[in-house]
């Protein structure tokens, strides 16, 4: 699998880090160039626009932020 594939398909967790201000990322740019980018949800919704143009793909998890009833 190469190395890019697999950034694509492996979940952010806690470890993944804003790349602007270090918080936990739950947003993965997949650059065009090979690279990627992480930010938190504030700064990917920031960056948006903006990542779509240089970004192969862009993985949101900040789904995960929103919280859920106890059962």
């Amino acid at each position: 699998m190469s190395e890019q594939l697999m950034l694509q398909s492996v979940p952010l967790n806690a470890l993944d880090r804003c790349d602007r201000c270090g918080a936990q990322a739950y947003v993965r740019a997949v650059l065009l160039n090979g690279g990627e980018l992480m930010f938190c949800a504030h700064h990917g919704k920031e960056y948006a626009e903006k990542l779509k143009t240089v970004a192969a793909k862009i993985v949101d998890e900040s789904q995960k932020l929103v919280e859920t009833p106890a059962n």
